[in-house]
């Protein structure tokens, strides 16, 4: 009898250090241009003598970014907008996904409700956001409210678009099988929608941060938006571009971890594999 060999497991060993060693490089990559660019930033704002109540030059921003975070007003600051930003987005989303598995199970309700959505989405949120302020005063509920409008509409379609792209061979298979429409929906509709809903909540996540600060902008006590608004009022550039490079920092991270759950939860779909 001839002799079978496997050759599976050797060439699927060297696959996930491989991909572990490209993400490496990107991001090496990524930290070496973007100190290129600060060299280039700085030897050229001192070169043209430029003010720093003009334009701060990356080690000013620097000494301020570490004199905050040191300081813990930064970190104060952040983890009162990050409640919001967390809080806001979780009720957002899970009202988009229910909002939406619930459009596509009842078409007058999709009708009756997906225009309101529309133009509550269009409504530009630095608008709505002194009347939350009015109706849920100045605190954190505000600015989660806020959020949570910010994030409902694209979670909210990506949902409807990942449940009506369902292939219709599957649906006609469930049907001659005799699935129920709970059947349909849970072994076909959101399988196929999970990785537009991902796609909804990366989004999300990122308006989410955006809704945060404007909301704070607005009307708030303490927050990443207040420090800016400080630092505005007193000319401070320096900590002015301190705080936004905080808040890139953090929306990058949350981005980020949704990205890693996304691989983690669609391995199976080819839009989670890159």
């Amino acid at each position: 009898m001839a002799d079978i060999t496997t050759t599976g497991p050797e060439t699927a060993q060297p696959v996930a250090p491989s991909r572990w060693r490209a993400g490496a490089s990107r991001v090496v990559e990524g930290l070496i241009s973007f100190a290129v660019l600060m060299l280039i930033i700085e030897g050229g704002l001192r070169l043209f003598d430029v003010q720093p109540y003009v334009f701060p030059t990356p080690s000013a921003i620097a000494v301020a970014l570490y004199d905050g975070v040191t300081s813990g007003i930064y970190l104060n600051a952040l983890s009162v907008t990050l409640t919001e930003i967390l809080g806001g987005f979780a009720i957002g989303s899970f009202c988009g996904i229910v909002l939406g598995i619930a459009m596509v199970q009842v078409a007058w309700l999709d009708r009756l409700v997906y225009p309101y959505v529309v133009a509550l989405q269009t409504v530009p949120k630095v608008a709505i956001a002194p009347l939350m302020i009015v109706w849920f005063g100045f605190g954190i509920s505000s600015k989660v409210i806020i959020v949570a409008l910010t994030c409902l509409f694209p979670t909210l379609v990506n949902t409807i678009a990942g449940l009506r792209a369902v292939d219709s061979d599957r649906i006609a298979l469930i049907k001659a099988m005799c699935g129920s429409r709970m059947q349909l929906l849970r072994y076909v509709q959101l399988p196929n929608a999970l990785p537009y809903i991902m796609a909804g909540l990366n989004t999300g996540i990122v308006l989410a941060v955006i809704g945060a600060i404007v909301g704070e902008f607005v009307g708030a006590k303490t927050g990443i938006g207040v420090l800016i608004l400080q630092a505005n009022f007193g000319l401070d550039l320096a900590s002015m571009f301190a705080v936004l490079v905080l808040i890139a920092i953090t929306g990058v991270i949350l981005s980020f971890i949704l990205r890693q759950i996304e691989i983690r939860l669609c391995f199976w779909s080819g839009k989670a594999t890159k």
